[in-house]
């Protein structure tokens, strides 16, 4: 009988908790200050003002070939093409004569009456189409926002960018009708040049407002159609507001909001610069001092309150 020596089972080894090495532990302080020491930054942490500022230059071409990108491609299904862009505002601007001029007869108060509503149409699509693209500017790019690491307000400020290229793109249609019309180019002219870089540092100051409300509310965007015809009516876009604060009619409060509303103010502007008949006494009091006041309050004021919300946007 051959005995077998069997080898004793084998002991778990047994690891004392107490001889394992700890691990440092940290505190908030020293977190962050280690995290400094090798360079770490908060993901998708806010930047500094200025350091956001100099992200957003950084991006210009970026801003500029995004903006021309979406202006290309904006009508590239339609047959007729980039026309729509001329043919959008003329189209309003003949509903609004039909409406207005004819059914209504303002244009018996209103001297060159075509070259007054043509200006009003073109001018004031630059400022609701600025609006309209502001509250899609986060929603309707959000595939970019989440992918991608840069400044956002690069985004609302591509969109009024495009717009402003589109309202270039029109003025040529817009010459030829005042010309038309009887109205010649004159020295006065070279003054919508530095009215329409108002309107334009304006427009993006809102475009960032919206586009800032509609990221996190995007019933913003339904309801921004019914404010922004509302805010028509009220511009004299196809009616005299000079013709009709004459007198004692409206309550002073009202005459004042008229008077101050900048949508109204850009568009007297441009019509005191290209159209004869209207003088600057038909200008509101201050007209350019105000128009440089808005122009600052929506630029630096929208782009401060598009900022805070930096590390919010794409989330959620």
């Amino acid at each position: 009988m051959v005995s077998q020596t069997t080898a004793p089972p084998t002991t778990p080894a047994v690891t004392d908790a107490a001889s394992a090495p700890l691990l440092p532990v940290y505190g908030p302080g020293e977190l962050a200050a280690l995290a400094a020491r090798h360079g770490l930054t908060v993901s998708g942490a806010r930047p500094t003002l200025g350091a956001y500022v100099r992200q957003l230059w950084g991006r210009r071409h970026f801003i500029t070939a995004f903006a021309t990108a979406k202006l290309t491609a904006q009508y590239s299904q339609a047959k007729l093409g980039q026309i729509w862009q001329i043919m959008t505002p003329l189209l309003n601007a003949t509903v609004y004569y039909f409406i207005f001029g004819i059914l209504m007869n303002t244009k018996k108060n209103v001297e060159d009456f075509v070259p007054f509503l043509v200006t009003g149409v073109f001018i004031w699509t630059f400022t609701a189409s600025s609006i309209t693209a502001g509250t899609r500017a986060i929603s309707g790019n959000l595939g970019l926002v989440r992918a991608l690491h840069f400044p956002r307000a690069s985004l609302p400020v591509a969109l009024a960018l495009q717009q402003l290229q589109q309202l270039l793109f029109s003025l040529g249609a817009l010459v030829l009708i005042l010309i038309g019309f009887g109205q010649f180019p004159r020295p006065s002219w070279l003054l919508a040049i530095p009215a329409l870089l108002l309107q334009a540092v304006f427009n993006t100051g809102l475009s960032m407002v919206v586009a800032r409300l509609a990221a996190r509310t995007p019933d913003i965007a339904q309801l921004t159609p019914f404010i922004l015809r509302t805010w028509m009516y009220a511009s004299g876009v196809m009616w005299s507001i000079d013709k009709l604060l004459k007198g004692d009619r409206v309550p002073h409060l009202v005459k004042v909001a008229l008077e101050c509303n900048p949508a109204a103010i850009f568009i007297d502007l441009m019509r005191f610069a290209l159209i004869d008949s209207f003088s600057g006494a038909q200008l509101p009091p201050h007209v350019w001092a105000v128009a440089t006041g808005w122009a600052l309050v929506c630029g630096v004021g929208g782009f401060v309150y598009f900022w805070k919300a930096e590390e919010l946007y794409g989330r959620g």
